[in-house]
């Protein structure tokens, strides 16, 4: 007898696709994609394809811990209390801070911003989506009077154009960018132009790609504001009907970006493309802009949020299907965290902490004592006020910001002097919850009941499905317990989950009448019942739209005072700090395909960490010879405010004079703390986003004596390697290593390297001292538990044939005499380096099956190997090597 399907919403990207989950009687969980979920009708990214793989007990906190030792609920909870009424008492609430997460489900953020906005007074808590989408928070509200997301998935399926602006769509919203595709095949008509300084995998589907000079996007758009007006485009009944600003955002974009040519060389792009792309805008009506991180992450991102507004604006090309300004969020529930104020500048239900009459409704529905009556300190202001004792107590809520935030070892260094660091996480060890003083075990995806909100506005409900490790306890349970005991208990009384979303989508109708945007009030009295079945819904969900909304503003009428939308002038605006001498190179960071955040859920997987195994700088090959970087080779970093090493790659894809490097390694996984401690700690002065995408660094060779990796059964600490990264494989952790120093003593280094110095184990050794080769490997039971290998250089056997050893038994005699080699014996076969994660096929498997079968298209790999059939971000990797083989 089979068990029952859950139905429950992925735990990654804002795309917020429906999962069907099912668990045998072993507790191994099995995840398909939902086929009647309108986000993603059944597809799933190879991230939510392997969402079984990552939900283990494996570094699960379980139990509170006070002091690094293990106590009871009971103590934790008066003890966090305790602490920080103690500080309220003694500094007042402004020296108290929440740091929180849109990994966070609604209910949990809720109760969270209530505790701190309502009840301790202070509006010092802020989120991590301060770092992806808050200044796609502020140029909507510039624009529309309100956080509001205009536009649905549909949308995409609809429109005639698709710009795709600062997005890699391909590999960051994948379910999204296979939605493009299947549209683009099924419309022929569709365009897509991709805006990106990098030859992403995203440009496989793009009929234009503006490969613009970094920040250069505002420039970029004000050309096309111009462009719009001269080419006859202005929509002058909806400028002149709904709109306010538009001369004033003319006149400015006409100051810097009025002639085709400037707008060209500022782009550093040819004259002809970009007239192709302004020419395809102006006469296609159904345009969809889609933006985000190389948009949102600069320290004028919310210029250039406006700067693309305005131009549909000037179009009227917004309310109406198939087109408008689309915000692609970056996590789960980044979108809900900005419905109940998780921002520091903002209230619950998308009020205002700035508006006095806001502040008095939301106090008078709370009940509560006081509301701050300014902004709170943002993320960043936040860990800087840590540092010089303004904030002695922090609470920081399922994140990692000694990895995420910019300037990372400024961010360590004020968590380490911090009076009181309380952390709330499902994960014990990280990068920061070593800092913590108290550890609070929260429940994790698969175990906790709540809802999420999606890019496109719609509610989700995420269901349990596994039972509760250990004492972990739902985040708004944590969160209300210590408001209990800190004297709140009537303002946190809360039975259940469901106790706290009816309060929620009260306060969303509460004296609103239409005045704001965001509104589920038809939801406040749902039942237990009514609440576990909740189907997927956009809000608004109101009294005049009881079965939610598609599309917004299809009414002309915004949420400005006077209901008109506002356009934004803009000028010219430029990154904090200018490429120099001694930092030539413009550094951009971001995700790759298959890992998430900080790796501490994607880092379990083994077959999500086969496909980019460390962290790596990407650079031109003109980079790479001026600044004798080999590809392969170790190279070091450095910025203003720090430096890493890592591993090169060289590649046309990337634009010379800058450099990619991926944010999710750190202390966890490699000897990188983090690539943001290089990240300048400037922000954008009206979100606070930090400018991620845009500081200047230096590179260089970072010189070792030798090079190797380690596979083996146990994590490992590494103490004598000067670089080290990790990655799981299946049944075993992949080390890559380099070392300054050649030891006097190869045999006791490797044991060292392995942690093992026992003398009843079979060890194979081979060294070549002329040339400073060494390779052994340790046996046990005949069956091998670890192997190292070590060269003066980069070239060293496939690690992918000894992987395979470890999911063996006992070696037989061809395994064991090939061993040493690394490669294996005549007559087997080595699958190379994973391609498509999803179905694990690796990069020789498809080079032999397109040979031996002369395969010469995708369809034809998916039916011989499945390979690009499932979440399809590989496709253009498996493109790249059909062409490779003509």
């Amino acid at each position: 007898m089979s068990n029952p399907e859950i139905r429950t919403t992925c735990p990654y990207c804002g795309v917020g696709c429906g999962v069907l989950v099912s668990v045998d009687e072993a507790m191994n969980v099995s995840v398909r994609g939902d086929p009647d979920h309108p986000a993603n009708f059944g597809r799933l990214c190879s991230k939510g394809a392997a969402l079984g793989e990552t939900v283990g007990p494996d570094n699960r906190l379980l139990y509170p811990k006070v002091d690094g030792e293990v106590t009871d609920w009971g103590r934790a909870l008066d003890h966090v209390a305790g602490e920080f009424k103690r500080v309220i008492e003694t500094h007042g609430p402004d020296a108290v801070a929440f740091y929180v997460s849109g990994q966070l489900l609604t209910e949990d953020y809720y109760v969270a911003n209530k505790l701190m906005k309502g009840f301790i007074g202070s509006a010092n808590i802020d989120t991590n989506s301060r770092l992806c989408m808050s200044s796609a928070v502020a140029g909507y509200k510039r624009a529309f009077g309100t956080d509001t997301v205009p536009c649905s998935y549909e949308d995409l399926e609809r429109a005639k154009l698709i710009v795709l602006a600062g997005s890699n769509t391909a590999w960051c919203h994948p379910v999204l960018f296979q939605r493009i595709r299947k549209a683009k095949k099924d419309n022929p008509d569709l365009m897509v132009v991709v805006i990106d300084p990098r030859a992403t995998p995203t440009c496989d589907v793009a009929d234009l790609h503006l490969a613009v000079r970094p920040g250069s996007d505002a420039m970029l758009f004000n050309g096309l504001l111009c462009y719009l007006q001269d080419s006859g485009e202005l929509n002058a009944l909806f400028v002149e009907r709904c709109t306010d600003g538009a001369d004033e955002a003319l006149a400015s974009a006409r100051a810097s970006a009025g002639e085709l040519d400037v707008v060209a060389t500022a782009c550093g792009i040819d004259t002809d493309t970009l007239r192709e792309f302004y020419r395809l805008f102006a006469r296609t009506e159904r345009v969809v802009t889609v933006f985000s991180q190389g948009i949102n992450q600069f320290s004028f991102g919310t210029d250039k949020v406006n700067s693309l507004i305005n131009c549909h604006l000037l179009t009227g090309r917004i309310g109406r299907p198939g087109m408008g300004p689309f915000s692609f969020t970056g996590q789960p529930n980044a979108m809900g965290g900005r419905e109940v104020g998780g921002l520091a500048n903002q209230l619950a239900a998308h009020m205002e902490i700035d508006n006095p009459q806001h502040r008095e409704r939301v106090q008078r529905f709370w009940q509560s004592p006081a509301i701050p009556g300014q902004a709170g300190l943002k993320a960043v202001d936040m860990f800087q006020a840590m540092e010089t004792g303004k904030i002695k107590a922090v609470w920081i809520m399922a994140t990692n910001p000694a990895v995420s935030l910019p300037d990372t070892q400024r961010v360590r260094a004020a968590l380490g002097q911090c009076e009181l660091v309380v952390v709330s996480d499902c994960v014990e060890h990280t990068d920061t919850t070593q800092y913590a003083d108290v550890l609070l075990p929260a429940q994790s995806w698969g175990e906790k009941e709540g809802t999420v909100t999606n890019s496109e506005r719609r509610i989700s409900r995420q269901r349990a499905f596994l039972p509760t490790q250990g004492d972990a306890r739902p985040d708004w349970w944590i969160v209300s317990e210590v408001g209990r005991r800190m004297g709140y208990e009537s303002a946190f009384d809360y039975p259940a989950a469901v106790d706290v979303w009816r309060e929620h989508a009260a306060l969303s109708g509460f004296e609103n009448d239409g005045e704001r945007d965001f509104d589920i009030s038809e939801l406040a009295g749902l039942s237990h019942e009514d609440y576990q079945y909740l189907p997927p819904v956009q809000w608004p969900v109101s009294h005049a739209a009881p079965q939610g909304s598609a599309r917004m503003f299809s009414d002309g009428h915004f949420f400005t005072r006077n209901g008109r939308a506002r356009f934004v002038p803009i000028n010219n605006p430029q990154p904090a700090h200018a490429i120099s001498d001694d930092y030539p190179l413009v550094l951009n960071s971001g995700r790759v395909r298959d890992h998430w955040h900080t790796l501490t859920r994607t880092g379990k997987s083994p077959r999500l960490s086969g496909h980019i195994v460390e962290p790596y700088a990407e650079l031109h090959p003109d980079d790479a010879t001026q600044y004798s970087v080999e590809d392969h080779g170790l190279v070091r970093l450095h910025s203003a405010w720090g430096e890493i090493v890592v591993r090169a790659q060289v590649t046309g894809t990337q634009q010379r004079g800058s450099v990619f490097v991926p944010m999710h390694w750190n202390l966890q996984f490699s000897s990188v703390p983090s690539v943001d401690c290089l990240v300048s700690p400037a922000t954008d002065p009206v979100s606070g986003q930090p400018e991620f995408k845009y500081t200047p660094v230096a590179i260089e060779p970072f010189p070792v004596v030798w090079h190797g990796f380690i596979l083996s059964r146990r994590r490992l600490e590494l103490k004598n390697a000067a670089y080290w990264s990790c990655a799981k494989g299946q049944g075993m952790w992949r080390y890559e290593i380099a070392g300054e120093q050649s030891p006097e003593d190869w045999a006791r280094c490797a044991r060292d390297l392995l942690c093992s110095h026992e003398t009843d184990v079979d060890w194979l050794e081979y060294f070549d001292p002329a040339v400073n080769r060494y390779r052994a490997a340790r046996l046990v039971d005949n069956q091998l538990e670890s192997c190292i290998f070590i060269g003066p250089d980069i070239h060293l056997p496939s690690r992918d044939w000894l992987s395979k050893l470890f999911e063996q038994g006992p070696l037989d005699d061809a395994a064991r005499t090939s061993l040493l080699t690394g490669k294996p014996a005549i007559g087997q076969k080595d699958a190379g380096p994973i391609v498509c994660s999803c179905f694990s096929v690796g990069i020789n498997t498809l080079v032999d099956a397109i040979q031996s079968q002369h395969l010469t298209s995708v369809e034809q790999i998916g039916e011989a190997l499945k390979a690009g059939t499932n979440c399809g971000s590989c496709v253009p990797e498996l493109k790249a090597l059909l062409a490779d083989q003509d």
